[in-house]
């Protein structure tokens, strides 16, 4: 070989030696900013759509605000694309939303704090309307197992925290204060108390995250302290579970795990494996990874208050963690009021989280078969028609490239709606350039699934000379 091209070859090594992979494998608990949140600030829950999209909600500003609450929609890489405010608050009171699910068809599940209610959201037209109500209990009577009253020490307002789909349909939702996991029926209407136990009474760090099982009839649910007295430790938090039976009652409440003092466990996750992910609000600001038996496998980071990895943003009163494949997105609420802390983060964990049930939820990718063009060999101004078949209703998209030295480049992309069954579209290749080109078709259902891409190759050839 050459020296010159000796040369150039060194050369060419040390660029991609000093040039990182493009799709470089994070390491585990890479934790990166995802996004900054907007006034008026203090999101508690990010919610991962199936969409692919992130909604969080802005939750209760401790030192007292004016301000209407907001959900705040986000793409995968953090950019913010849309928001809407929550109507019909009561401002003079705390005040705050949580983006807690969505139902099958696509609607955001919201659970209010003044007045306290669930809201549905559609995002397509920007409405919202009540899906249900939750009360002010009176306190129950001494040595009583009643579900229609609090088990806690004070009288406390209603607080819903988070909510889970039941298999039935049924909506299951934490009330941070008043000791209670609520049921709300099929449909919607008023709130019904499900499971009311002393161990809920957390004073005023009770009931937080709620996660249904892989078997999806064991509900697991976490609890902030035990500062009622109803466990032994008035400060630490513990995850509980509990079966809900055939005919919908809960079974016994079992204890599954107990932190240390002041951690605050909040909305947690599970992954595939089965293992828990749960934030720490508190004192400790990590995120603890639990196996499935309730064991304590390890934090992140190690030293509590860390932000661990050069993260550009500490955790600061991690308030959720939610799957987006192997990522956790975590709602950093920063209770303190550390505006800069107010956040969203991306934090890679290396395995996949357990799918969330939405019953109903239409999860199957519509079929997209016997993709063919009319014509693989046309002259410029000519029509090429694309004829396939589509097993359900479908959005197809379409996307017509050539072939240049640098790879395939864009000429035309379009899009169609088509019913089930046999259908086809058509392009001309007017103003199209001689030479290789092909068409990619993706069909798109009203559950957001999409089809494999499927390619059909064409030749556009040199115009006749008349």
């Amino acid at each position: 070989m050459r020296r010159p091209a000796l040369i150039a070859l060194a050369l060419l090594a040390s660029l991609l030696a000093m040039a990182p992979a493009a799709d470089a494998q994070r390491a585990r608990f890479d934790t990166r900013l995802l996004a900054k949140v907007p006034a008026p600030g203090f999101p508690a829950m990010a919610y991962v759509h199936p969409n692919g999209r992130i909604y969080a909600g802005t939750y209760v500003n401790p030192g007292g605000d004016s301000l209407r609450s907001r959900v705040l929609e986000y793409d995968q890489d953090g950019t913010l694309l849309r928001s809407w405010t929550v109507p019909g608050q009561d401002l003079s009171k705390d005040h705050g939303v949580q983006a807690a699910t969505s139902d099958a068809q696509g609607r955001l599940v919201l659970l209010d704090r003044t007045p306290s209610r669930a809201l549905l959201l559609d995002t397509d037209t920007g409405s919202f309307r009540e899906y249900s109500t939750f009360a002010n209990l009176a306190p129950c009577p001494p040595l009583e197992a009643r579900t229609d009253c609090s088990p806690t020490l004070e009288d406390r307002d209603p607080m819903a925290n988070y909510a889970v789909w039941g298999p039935d349909g049924s909506l299951y939702v934490s009330d941070f204060l008043q000791g209670v996991v609520w049921r709300v029926p099929p449909g919607g209407g008023a709130a019904l108390g499900w499971l009311a136990d002393r161990r809920l009474d957390g004073g005023e760090f009770g009931t937080t995250g709620l996660a249904l099982a892989a078997d999806q009839r064991t509900l697991l649910i976490a609890q902030g302290s035990s500062a009622g007295l109803g466990a032994l430790n008035p400060s630490s938090g513990k995850i509980y579970a509990v079966e809900i039976r055939p005919d919908g009652s809960p079974g016994e409440l079992r204890q599954l795990w107990e932190s240390r003092p002041a951690d605050l466990p909040d909305g947690f996750a599970i992954a595939r494996s089965g293992r828990l992910y749960v934030p720490l609000a508190g004192a400790a600001n990590q995120i603890a990874v639990l196996a499935p038996d309730g064991s304590e496998l390890e934090r992140f980071p190690s030293s509590p208050g860390d932000g661990g990895n050069g993260s550009p943003v500490p955790f600061d009163t991690p308030s959720s963690a939610r799957f987006l494949g192997t990522r956790l997105i975590v709602a950093n609420q920063s209770f303190t009021g550390n505006r800069d802390n107010q956040a969203l983060l991306d934090v890679e964990v290396g395995e996949a989280g357990l799918p969330e049930l939405i019953p109903g939820l239409d999860r199957e990718a519509p079929a997209l078969t016997r993709v063919r063009l009319s014509r693989k060999r046309v002259r410029p101004g000519r029509r090429v028609r694309v004829r396939f078949r589509v097993s359900e209703p479908a959005t197809l998209s379409f996307r017509v490239e050539r072939r240049t030295r640098r790879g395939w480049r864009e000429t035309t992309s379009f899009t169609r709606r088509r019913g089930a069954g046999r259908g086809s579209a058509a392009f001309t290749t007017r103003g199209m350039r001689r030479g290789r080109h092909r068409v990619s078709v993706r069909a798109e259902d009203a559950g957001n699934n999409r089809s494999a891409r499927v390619t059909r190759r064409l030749r556009v050839m040199r115009r006749l000379r008349g």
